[in-house]
């Protein structure tokens, strides 16, 4: 039996690896990308394999355009390599760091590393791996609730999310007549380490969200890892150019 084979950015920890085991229970097989984290990344190949998988781990930086053919390289020697394939079938496109900042006071660099990150970075790393993709195939784009909701000191990071949503629409056009279905993801605040884990280990901040969200408490990685697994199912082949919310409805 052949595995799917999922790429998915920003695997060694947080939303990206809780993704990569939901799906390794799913019998996908995974390719992830770390940045710095190479010990959390052989760690969390090392669980997908208990769990009956195959897995690499690849270093990758998003937010460095100029890096992306040479590493689309590497993965089609993976694939040759570890599944003797050409290519795979699922791209999910995690990778990210946040910055909270009033507008007024939030700096030039800031706003390029947001830019380079979250909206360069997917757009420019989709384009350089399409050709590996298979036809049929699915690509996952990660938002927030934030480009839907407003609270202050995020105006650049929501921005840059703001744009992926639009780019997820385009992309389901423009992919379409190969079978690729294009979705984006939206979580709410989520217990992680992601921008210095202040939902997770702030009780007043922790209670304040659990109190504006309609099931009453913080999400956690397996509310947004199970339902990025659950839409990249082929029950949910004909869904495309969607926005979905996980936010357990926060602000609703």
């Amino acid at each position: 039996m052949t595995h799917p084979i999922a790429l998915i950015t920003g695997a060694s920890r947080g939303l990206g690896q809780n993704t990569a085991l939901h799906l390794a229970r799913r019998g996908v097989d995974v390719i992830l990308t770390y940045h710095s984290g190479e010990a959390q990344a052989q760690d969390t190949v090392q669980q997908i394999e208990a769990l009956g998988g195959r897995a690499v781990a690849l270093q990758l930086d998003v937010a460095a355009s100029g890096s992306f053919a040479a590493f689309a390289e590497r993965v089609r020697a993976e694939l040759t390599r570890v599944w003797q394939r050409e290519r795979f079938d699922y791209l999910v496109n995690n990778a990210g760091t946040g910055v909270h900042a009033a507008f007024a006071d939030t700096t030039e660099a800031q706003f390029d590393t947001m830019v380079n990150v979250h909206l360069k970075g997917s757009f420019f790393l989709t384009q350089k791996l399409l050709p590996l993709i298979n036809d049929g195939g699915r690509i996952v784009n990660i938002s927030s609730g934030l480009a839907r909701f407003s609270l202050p000191g995020y105006a650049a990071y929501a921005s840059m999310k703001g744009g992926i949503e639009t780019l997820t629409r385009y992309l389901a056009k423009e992919l379409g007549p190969r079978g690729i279905a294009v979705n984006v993801i939206a979580p709410g605040a989520i217990e992680t380490d992601f921008g210095g884990g202040a939902v997770r280990d702030n009780a007043q901040l922790n209670s304040f969200v659990a109190s504006q969200t309609a099931m009453g408490r913080v999400g956690q990685p397996d509310d947004i890892g199970a339902a990025i697994s659950a839409l990249l199912q082929p029950d949910n082949r004909w869904m495309t150019g969607q926005r979905i919310e996980v936010s357990g409805g926060m602000y609703q």
